[in-house]
């Protein structure tokens, strides 16, 4: 009779073991992964030394794609800055949350507009923080800030799910380097420049008439004519000659803590605040998007990188972009979290093939074969840029993925990860894990559709029973001068009017057999013609009908304007200015590692 409890005593310990024993690897297995998403700003796929660049180093971002998974047709859903982000943010095209511009503005333009993505749109932030995750932003923004008075942050990160933001809630425009020429709206402000000459002109003629005699002129229309100059300057002047003050700004969550940015200093700061937040969040699951500065212009040649390259400061920019990377990937690895983070690399969108300076040349990003670039409708060098995925234990090393996928899969995939189920709104894009571990060889994305602000300009066809990638251009931007490879009247091309032309029938092209989209086919060279045309067409009217949900257009000119009580202001508004310490962001004039 005593042996028997004594039994159950030895036995417990045992069991208590083995309960255990059972229990680890189940919570290992749930474990969520840390989300590390980078972004650069403008970078050409043809820029990345694994995607066929010879001439420019990028191991860091080679290494990745050597230890993950390198996807070779990653689409943006647009060929431009805002819309492009919107559409990464919320897995939906950008004409669904309003941020597709129907006419000549395309993007946001002044910080102090009332434009952005809004407030009731679902960003991928605000389901992982739902999920339990700590959410940041550091970098660029470009998706708004205010909506009716200066402070209420409407659209600014915080309020779609980042409970950390560092950085540039706008985006860089050549008005944040002293002495350069403004690229925002040039044609307005020579407009009103001239507005303002003649007015002057006219004044001073006026006034000697009547000081001479020759005429009788009323002073009342001197006055008049002196205040309309007065206002036609104050209007020009005001808004466009603080720009560096206005749109150059780095905010600390809600607070500005530097007007205007101090660029030579700007890349290592980003640096700094992502690697903090990733060793503050090291026992927690994170996601941290990492928006680079780089390589949008204007550029800026910090010293350990300048005259690396053979391709000038752009060159140099991508290297060091390459570096801080590097540096990010160091910090995971050195944290042990190497199998626990999904770390991805892309960009917004191609290269700036129109921002070129006469004595240096080129100094957007190069596209490699591919037609086009930044802001070009549908062409492949505007919308077809790097996608790599590593995750050493779950993704295999070294995989290449050849089916069409989407920025806007990010969404979705994310959303998976975090274990996030719920029924959502419509998206367009798909979760890509299937696909990036090898369990299925085919994209969801059986076709894909191609926007220009908010006007379509192509779509592509993937057919089921095929290995062909059919591409149908409706639209098509028109390239001046004749023969050149960008819109250098307008510096960048727009999506509609006279700056485009419409192709009765369709430009019809396979990707899979001229990628660089140089032989259109017809019904002579391609026995599908008619099919992909019908299919495709079939496809659109689909798509459009889903259409119901769109919200009200946020690029408007009325929502893009200046607005001087939406300007966010460090100091006491109009004399806004203030630098940010050094000493409390941690940045050293020294890139170790660069020598």
């Amino acid at each position: 009779m005593r042996l028997f409890p004594m039994r159950l005593s030895l036995l417990a310990p045992v069991l208590l073991l083995l309960s255990r024993a059972n229990v680890i690897p189940a919570e290992v297995s749930i474990r969520k992964p840390n989300i590390v998403l980078v972004m650069a700003d403008d970078l050409g796929i043809g820029d990345v030394c694994c995607y066929g660049n010879n001439t420019i180093r990028t191991p860091n971002i080679d290494r990745l794609a050597s230890e993950g998974v390198k996807l070779t047709q990653h689409i943006t859903a647009a060929p431009l800055c805002t819309p492009s982000r919107a559409a990464f943010m919320t897995g939906r095209y950008a004409v669904r949350s309003g941020m597709a511009g129907s006419g000549a503005v395309q993007v946001n333009l002044f910080l102090a507009g009332s434009g952005g993505l809004p407030p009731n749109e679902t960003t991928f932030a605000k389901r992982l923080l739902q999920q339990g995750y700590t959410t940041g932003l550091v970098g660029k923004w470009h998706l708004g800030l205010n909506c009716e008075r200066r402070g209420d942050h409407c659209h600014h990160p915080n309020q779609h799910g980042f409970t950390f933001f560092y950085g540039l809630p706008f985006t860089l425009f050549n008005s944040c380097i002293p002495g350069l020429e403004t690229d925002i709206l040039s044609w307005l402000q020579n407009a009103l420049e001239k507005l303002s000459l003649l007015l002057a002109v006219g004044l001073f003629t006026l006034v000697c008439v009547r000081a001479g005699g020759l005429v009788e002129i009323s002073a009342r229309l001197l006055v008049a004519l002196f205040l309309l100059g007065v206002i036609a300057v104050a209007v020009w002047y005001i808004p466009f000659g603080f720009l560096p003050w206005w749109n150059c700004i780095i905010m600390r969550d809600q607070e500005v803590v530097e007007q205007p940015i101090t660029m030579e200093t700007l890349p290592h700061r980003l640096l700094t605040e992502a690697q903090r937040f990733i060793q503050r969040n090291v026992h927690h699951p994170f996601l941290l998007f990492f928006s680079l500065a780089h390589v949008h212009t204007p550029l800026f040649c910090a010293p350990p990188f300048a005259g690396r390259s053979r391709h000038g400061c752009y060159g140099d920019d991508v290297e060091e972009m390459d570096w801080i990377v590097g540096e990010l990937t160091k910090t995971v690895d050195s944290l042990g979290l190497t199998n626990d983070t999904l770390i991805y690399f892309t960009s917004d969108h191609g290269g700036h093939l129109e921002d070129s300076l006469p004595l240096i040349g080129q100094r957007g990003g190069w596209n490699g074969i591919y037609r086009g670039g930044k802001s070009m409708g549908g062409w492949e060098g505007g919308i077809r840029v790097p996608g790599i995925f590593r995750w050493p234990g779950r993704l295999p090393a070294g995989r290449v993925v050849d089916e069409p996928t989407s920025l806007m899969d990010i969404y979705p995939t994310l959303k998976h990860l975090a274990g996030d189920f719920q029924l959502d709104r419509h998206l367009d894009g798909h979760n890509l894990m299937p696909l990036l571990e090898g369990k299925v060889y085919r994209s969801e994305h059986e076709f894909m559709f191609h926007y220009c602000g908010s006007h379509l300009h192509a779509a592509r066809w993937h057919p089921p029973d095929s290995d062909s990638i059919f591409k149908v251009h409706f639209v098509t931007p028109n390239f001046f001068p004749l023969g050149a490879v960008g819109c250098y009247d307008t510096h960048i091309c727009l999506c509609h009017g006279d700056h485009v032309t419409r192709h009765d029938p369709p430009l019809l092209f396979d990707l899979s057999r001229d990628p660089s989209e140089s032989r259109p086919l017809s019904p002579d060279t391609e026995l599908r013609y008619g099919e992909v045309l019908h299919r495709v067409a079939e496809a659109v009217e689909v798509h459009q009908r889903s259409l119901t949900d769109e919200r009200p257009n946020q690029l408007t000119m009325e929502k893009i304007l200046w607005r001087p009580w939406l300007q966010p202001c460090c100091g006491t508004f109009p004399f806004c200015a203030c630098k940010e310490d050094s000493r409390t962001t941690g940045w050293s004039s020294d890139c170790p590692g660069t020598q």
